[in-house]
């Protein structure tokens, strides 16, 4: 919850002897689900397999590829121009991997996996997901969990049926630059003061549907047995209904889930406006725009979350939390984030001095931009956030996966809190399709 008992003064004098880099130890955040051993604790590797070899596969298994104490056994692809083409690449690299067609087949013959990957369409995240549970393995899955509530609500309950660890990939949870802010600047140093709103985006500029080798075409008989029409749409998947669940999922789930993260509590209500505009060939439309009403105990605030596929101006991707004292505007581009302070908040210096903060440099108005409405509120002073790290954008939240297994980790986003956050995103794309305010009750989130 945002609301602790302790003032930013008082956290800065109960705590001088500390530095950021001591903080960084203890900002997991609390996990209702506990961690669970191998079966053999002595194993020195984690044996592993990969479900699903497209982009989001890609960037995982750049990831996975640089992780210590892991051995990438086998991946897995319907496509074959995938399939083969990754295990060519890995073996020239030293990885001996088996390639396999499905997941049912992975099953079969591996017989000495402890975990799975699964970055495959969202459709199918809950069918390999439980099967994998139900096999005894840990499981990695990338968000969205499902493309619907019921799949996802499934994951949750063969989780906890199975007492397997099931990790979604909200990655920013594991990121030490959001973990650091949220336990440290916002919740012990209150440096927003009164939180009263929020405001994210993700905007990308136009595109072209993705294409394939032409050579490579599967044949209708395949693409039906994995549910797909053609071509065109198992490779340009996430624009269509039953496949995935559109922008909002794509790109939205992310920083939803951080507002939700950020203000410890679940909105409200929910509003949202989104068509298809620009595309003429996919069923989810291009644009969304969406508010969340969040009941704070210190007040109602606001969190408006914009998703663009026709654009790429208004500088890049972030969430932003303001406060009557601070606003705190967060990115995986450190480049973007920020740290502002209110001229009625109290000064900042002690922070500072603590290694907490760093200010900003800021280039003076030059023209006709020093030229201020006496109704607009003065610039405001500019700082950052000192973490930094220098790993992949999902290696930690991998990590953190794999020390969970090992024992020695809590996981940082458990599937049952991560299916609140996304029981709200599902309900932001309703709301656009019914065009209506939807009240949203804490009954049911429960997973």
């Amino acid at each position: 919850m945002v609301n602790q008992p302790f003032t930013r003064r008082e956290f800065i004098s109960t705590t001088a002897a500390a530095g950021a880099g001591l903080l960084l130890a203890s900002c997991s955040p609390d996990s209702s689900q506990k961690a669970a051993g191998p079966k053999n604790p002595a194993l020195n590797k984690i044996n592993i397999a990969l479900v699903g070899c497209g982009a989001q596969g890609q960037v995982l298994l750049d990831s996975l590829l640089v992780i210590e104490g892991i051995r990438l056994a086998a991946i897995v692809d319907i496509w074959d121009y995938n399939r083969t083409s990754n295990v060519r690449r890995l073996k020239s690299q030293g990885v001996e991997v088996n390639g396999y067609e499905n997941f049912e087949d992975l099953l079969a013959h591996e017989k000495d996996l402890q975990a799975v990957i699964v970055a495959t369409p969202d459709f199918w995240h809950a069918p390999i997901t439980n099967a994998c549970l139900k096999a005894g393995l840990d499981v990695y899955c990338e968000k969205m969990m499902s493309n619907t509530i019921e799949g996802a609500r499934s994951m949750v309950q063969t989780m906890r049926e199975t007492g397997r660890l099931l990790q979604i990939g909200h990655q920013r949870r594991s990121n030490p630059r959001y973990m650091f802010a949220l336990n440290r600047l916002v919740r012990d140093a209150k440096l927003c003061g009164r939180l009263t709103a929020a405001n994210g985006q993700w905007n990308r500029a136009v595109s072209e549907d993705l294409g394939w080798p032409k050579k490579f075409t599967m044949s209708p008989e395949e693409l039906a047995k994995y549910g797909y029409k053609d071509m065109h749409q198992f490779r340009n998947w996430r624009w269509f209904k039953g496949l995935g669940g559109g922008p909002l999922s794509d790109l939205g789930a992310h920083q939803i889930d951080i507002f939700n993260w950020w203000f410890g509590v679940m909105p409200s209500s929910v509003m949202a406006s989104g068509g298809v505009d620009y595309y003429k060939n996919h069923e989810w439309y291009d644009n969304a725009m969406v508010i969340y009403e969040y009941p704070l105990p210190t007040g109602m605030a606001r969190a408006f979350y914009e998703v663009l596929t026709t654009t790429s101006a208004g500088g890049g991707y972030f969430e932003m939390f303001m406060g009557d004292e601070g606003t705190i505007k967060m990115s995986e581009n450190p480049l973007i984030t920020k740290l502002y302070r209110e001229e009625r908040a109290p000064a900042w210096d002690d922070l500072v001095a603590k290694n907490y903060l760093r200010a900003s440099a800021v280039a003076a108005p030059t023209g006709d931009a020093d030229k201020v409405d006496v109704r607009e509120t003065a610039p405001l002073l500019q700082y950052e956030i000192p973490v930094t790290f220098n790993k992949k954008i999902h290696q930690p939240h991998l990590e953190n996966f794999f020390n969970a297994i090992r024992g020695k980790a809590r996981l940082n986003c458990p599937a049952d809190e991560a299916f609140s956050s996304e029981y709200v995103i599902h309900k932001a794309n309703e709301a656009i399709a019914v065009r209506k305010t939807i009240a949203i009750t804490p009954e049911e989130i429960e997973a």
